[in-house]
């Protein structure tokens, strides 16, 4: 077994509490570490991926930048990276805006139920997919994206509509807007 099959287990202060073999948190629900990037342009639109159609839960549904899990010892912002570059061909500076749990039924009888931590970028560079990833893209103002998941929710993960749905992108935004700024905005990190 490869350390992305292995996921951080965790409890609802993100304090690990053990490691199991990912397939199987997935079919029993177990709260685990998790990361979703948003990865912004210099018009504030989000870079959206349409996720592939061999994936094991939510093919072909368009989700946020990229999303992932550490391994076991493994930074948080590192497996990020990490993830970013193998799945969108992109390496840029992430920053952790907020985290949130969420527990969903997702497809193939799998359950996601994630303490998931909201990072940020900035790019304007085109990505470079990986096909076994991702099978399409495109950017959107979070004012569309919003209209979007409303009237076509089933296109979706159900992590960016929880996002979405429950305005936690705006923290993102707005964390952006400052860094770009050059302020400090300090926020929730829970919740």
């Amino acid at each position: 077994m490869t350390g992305e099959d292995q996921l951080i287990l965790v409890n609802e202060n993100d304090e690990m509490v053990g490691v199991g073999e990912k397939l199987k948190i997935h079919r029993t629900g177990l709260l685990h570490r998790a990361f979703s990037i948003f990865i912004l342009n210099s018009l504030g639109e989000l870079l959206l991926q349409r996720r592939a159609l061999n994936k094991y839960h939510s093919p072909g549904l368009w989700s946020n930048t990229c999303c992932g899990h550490p391994g076991p010892g493994e930074p948080l912002l590192a497996a990020a990276r990490r993830r970013l570059k193998a799945e969108m061909g992109l390496d840029c500076q992430l920053t952790q805006v907020g985290s949130f749990i969420y527990r969903q039924d997702v497809s193939g009888g799998l359950i996601e139920h994630e303490f998931d931590h909201l990072l940020i970028g900035h790019s304007d560079l085109d990505p470079t997919l990986n096909l076994e990833e991702a099978v399409g893209w495109k950017r959107a103002n979070f004012e569309r994206l919003r209209r979007e998941v409303s009237d076509h929710p089933e296109d979706f993960t159900c992590w960016i509509r929880v996002i979405i749905n429950t305005q936690l992108h705006v923290f993102s935004y707005q964390s952006l807007l400052a860094r770009q700024a050059g302020k400090r905005l300090d926020g929730p990190q829970g919740g």
